[in-house]
């Protein structure tokens, strides 16, 4: 049947092993919370409504809101919430619905334009969740999935990394969904694993907003981001000598214990 055509940006997932291949990579959750994102006609809905303990499915699009609601009408566990996903408290949701102290599940397919804002959203909502399997752009998993010298390496890749473990699991071509796109799609697996502990940093808000001066202006050396953002020559001199790193190189060539070492020093 063909789709109706979206107004935010959706495409529809329509390939049926890729449906079951994103709802698999979440593993057993007969017991377990899982929060959609964007559950669009329901693909990926419709096989956990009948594994989830508890399902709630976030949709901004209030067209596709009481088609869910009624298809799902006979799923007790399933709640359909019409909300942004970044206007919304993931934590105080989990909390809401899953037992006290247990962490949830995320999955989706992400729209293309806000992938970014959303991985930052479930970085910083990171403490409530336990793994994520979500689909996204493929060059947009490259970035998530680089590594330090690599130049794909950036504020996103350095993030996600400082929450999580991520896991690359398969790439789709544009004919799996509809409409299709004109870009392949890949879906990450991100298990929650923070790594602020390990790295002797305690003040986490503070370490995102250092690691946003130094991806500032990401063609710039990284002396040059950290002056942009209040730092003085000399303290930046004295902290990279402490740290280990050359003040001339550029962030995406800096692994994260040693943009840890310099957010110390500093």
């Amino acid at each position: 049947m063909q789709q109706r055509k979206p107004k935010l940006g959706q495409n529809f997932l329509v390939d049926d092993a890729a449906r079951h291949g994103i709802a698999d990579a979440l593993g057993d959750v007969s017991a377990r919370t899982v929060i959609e994102i964007g559950p669009g006609h329901g693909a990926i809905t419709s096989i956990l409504a009948d594994r989830a303990k508890k399902l709630v499915c976030i949709e901004l699009d209030r067209a596709l809101v009481p088609e869910l609601r009624f298809r799902f009408r006979n799923h007790p566990n399933v709640e359909i919430i019409e909300a942004d996903v970044l206007k919304t408290d993931l934590t105080a949701l989990v909390a809401a619905n899953a037992p006290a102290g247990e962490k949830a599940f995320a999955v989706g397919n992400l729209p293309y334009y806000i992938t970014s804002d959303i991985l930052f959203h479930l970085c910083a909502h990171s403490a409530a969740l336990e793994v994520a399997v979500v689909m996204m752009q493929r060059e947009v998993a490259d970035r998530v999935a680089a590594e330090p010298g690599n130049r794909d390496f950036g504020l996103l890749s350095a993030t996600v990394q400082m929450y999580a473990n991520v896991a690359n699991l398969f790439t789709l071509p544009p004919a799996a969904f509809d409409p299709p796109p004109d870009v392949h799609s890949t879906v990450l697996r991100m298990a929650f694993a923070s790594r602020f502990a390990e790295l002797g940093i305690h003040d986490a808000v503070g370490f995102d907003r250092f690691l946003k001066g130094c991806f500032q202006q990401k063609r710039k050396t990284l002396s040059n981001n950290l002056r942009a953002v209040g730092y003085t020559p000399e303290q930046i001199a004295a902290a990279c000598s402490a740290a280990g790193v050359q003040s001339s190189v550029r962030a995406e060539a800096l692994p994260l214990d040693r943009f840890a070492a310099l957010f110390l020093a500093l």
